[in-house]
């Protein structure tokens, strides 16, 4: 979370009302984020944050996009905070049979945390990012809301940055559709325009996340596969090779399709029938709201269940300090353990919390 020095200590700063920090990566949409807010009137600054020796590259890019924008860079090392707040807890979450989300993790514990204390030390009131998402504010409360660009739309990644953030963040980006956002870069004569789109796991280049758990010694739970009929049908590679409604690659033929109904916590893993995936409601942990007050239990709202997912209706049927229980007009697809589930109103982010 964001750290207790933040807390409650990000005044504006009138001595620079018109100057931000936006969190530059280098590539395309966070280059294009710095030259809207210039066309704007900001006295724009830029920092690059590496996260782990896997962000070479990104903090190369990122200079690079700086001297084309004509802004200053600052870089940031915070390898130790990273590993202690994302990679290990993102480790020991697969080991234990969850799927874990590390951007919704690194957010309000790293980025924007350190994006927040960078601003305040430079005297810099506001912050941006190039997320495709935007702001809204509602009786002097601030929301993230869906981007205008659904297909590319974040804000499920940013559900839980509280108030002392989101009151000075600006998201440009999302007021815009992707390919719009290539051709400004291109218009700009940004080297970042062709530039691919940043990789799922930003600490994982290479995407084989299990092959990168077990080098680092971790070897995840072992146990058997278990039939939808109750059989027993031989050992597994490791729960940290599987995920909650995984239907490919669980090498096993059974006659007709099946998937990962569960992982135990056994180490077994618990196989349906294709069809059985479906559940009416889910509970949630860690849960977090937008304006720091309980949600309404029995209210209605909209809800993604993973970050790719579409919204759809749902109740919320308890609401307490740190759990939620959530029910479905209309059963949902394997919702996974240690996957978040995020609750919207009018296309604002209202709070959410970890699937368990």
């Amino acid at each position: 979370m964001i750290s207790d020095e933040l807390a409650g200590s990000l005044t504006p700063f009138e001595q620079n009302p018109d100057k931000i920090l936006v969190a530059l990566s280098g590539g395309v949409d966070s280059s294009v984020c710095v030259r809207i807010l210039q066309d704007q009137g900001f006295a724009v600054e830029g920092l690059v944050i590496s996260f782990s020796p896997a962000h070479a590259g990104a903090v190369a890019a990122a200079q690079l996009a700086a001297a084309e924008l004509g802004i200053p860079l600052t870089v940031e090392h915070c390898e130790p905070l990273f590993e202690q707040e994302v990679v290990t807890p993102f480790c020991q979450a697969y080991a234990n049979g969850q799927t874990p989300n590390p951007c919704v993790m690194c957010n309000p514990g790293v980025k924007f945390d350190i994006l927040a204390k960078v601003a305040k030390q430079k005297g810099i009131p506001y912050i941006a990012s190039g997320h495709y998402a935007r702001m809204e504010e509602k009786d002097g409360i601030f929301y993230v809301a869906r981007a205008a660009s659904l297909a590319r739309d974040q804000s499920y990644m940013l559900y839980r940055l509280p108030q002392t953030i989101l009151s000075r963040l600006c998201l440009p980006v999302g007021e815009f559709e992707k390919p719009l956002i290539r051709e400004m870069a291109n218009a700009y004569g940004l080297s970042s325009a062709n530039s691919p789109d940043s990789q799922e796991i930003c600490f994982i280049p290479d995407g084989d996340y299990a092959t990168f758990i077990e080098n680092r010694g971790i070897t995840g739970k072992q146990g058997h596969f278990i039939g939808p009929d109750g059989e027993n049908l031989g050992a597994h590679k490791g729960v940290l090779h599987y995920t909650v409604g995984q239907r490919r690659g669980i090498g096993l033929a059974l006659g007709k399709p099946i998937f990962v109904k569960a992982i135990l916590p056994s180490g077994d893993i618990q196989l349906g029938w294709a069809g059985q995936e479906f559940a009416s409601t889910i509970t949630l942990q860690n849960t977090v709201t937008t304006t720091g007050q309980p949600l309404v239990a029995g209210a209605e709202y909209q809800i993604k269940i993973r970050s790719r997912a579409e919204l759809v209706p749902c109740r919320t049927e308890y609401f307490g300090d740190d759990e939620c229980r959530i029910s479905f007009p209309k059963p949902q697809r394997a919702p996974a353990p240690g996957q978040s589930a995020v609750l919207y109103q009018d296309d604002c982010v209202m709070g959410g919390g970890v699937i368990v």
